[in-house]
């Protein structure tokens, strides 16, 4: 490409990530202003200050809110993983009578708004005294259409896989539980990354469930700790709920930074053959 066309072209690209860069911007410039310049013009605070970014942790348990979110997203990827990958590899190569209406009726969990499910499970979950717990919060996710997307995703991978992978493997001796874990696993890294960043930023996410299963203050998760930064007046204190929110978004960022390529070549892959 010429010059020109190379200047014009990442000008159009500048001017396409103001929508995108700017409320990222003005999130985190916003969290150092008093709470009387939030809805100023300026791009910048006209004085810099670390108060509301220590009035967060003096408001809120927000250290532990943070573990809460941090361990149970972790959990809820882990277990997600590996329902996933072993239904989605049961459905792509292990052929059995009435598979694809059986793989019908899980894709038919994408359709149901966990709105309408969330009175019957909650009235489940309140039978077993798990509520204000944080298994709801786990065991939901990993078992519900968070899992059952997984489960397609790496179900559309595992169909890609050629035949010939298998019958090598099993000439040499290889099970069906062995080629899984040595042979079809490892090849499954994208599809696995892919998975790993959508189901940890949908718990990482979480708001519905966490305001209906959880009222102990020191339980709450993130997304309904940030709402409960207010004055004795019941008052929005934005500058400290903006530091809080950068605060929230920086594990985002570094699990999209660190995993962008497995997600993209995930998505990918997940597309060539259906």
């Amino acid at each position: 490409m010429s010059i020109k066309t190379k200047l014009f072209l990442y000008g159009t690209l500048l001017v396409l990530c103001v929508p995108f860069v700017f409320p990222t911007w003005w999130m985190i410039t916003s969290s150092f202003k008093p709470n009387a310049e939030i809805f100023s013009p300026s791009l910048l605070p006209s004085s810099w200050s670390l108060e509301p970014w220590r009035q967060v942790f003096e408001m809120q348990p927000f250290a532990q809110q943070y573990w809460n979110s941090a361990y149970i997203a972790v959990v809820v990827t882990a277990g997600t993983l590996v329902v996933a990958s072993m239904a989605g590899y049961a459905f792509a190569r292990i052929r059995f009578p009435g598979q694809n209406v059986l793989f019908l009726v899980v894709l038919v969990g994408l359709l149901i708004p966990s709105e309408v499910t969330i009175v019957p499970l909650f009235r489940i979950f309140n039978s077993l005294g798990l509520v204000d717990t944080h298994w709801p919060l786990i065991l939901v996710p990993m078992l519900g259409p968070p899992s059952v997307l997984a489960t397609f995703i790496m179900r559309q991978f595992f169909i890609t896989l050629p035949g010939e992978l298998e019958e090598a493997a099993r000439m040499d001796g290889l099970g069906r539980p062995a080629i899984f874990r040595r042979i079809a696993l490892p090849l499954a890294r994208p599809a696995l990354g892919a998975v790993a960043i959508f189901t940890f930023l949908h718990s990482w996410n979480l708001y519905l469930e966490p305001v209906v299963y959880i009222s102990s203050q020191a339980k709450y998760t993130l997304p309904q700790a940030l709402t409960q930064f207010t004055d004795a007046y019941q008052g929005q204190l934005w500058n400290v709920q903006l530091s809080a929110a950068s605060m929230t978004a920086i594990p985002v960022l570094i699990v999209f930074v660190i995993a962008q390529r497995q997600f993209i070549e995930g998505l990918a892959h997940t597309g060539l053959k259906g």
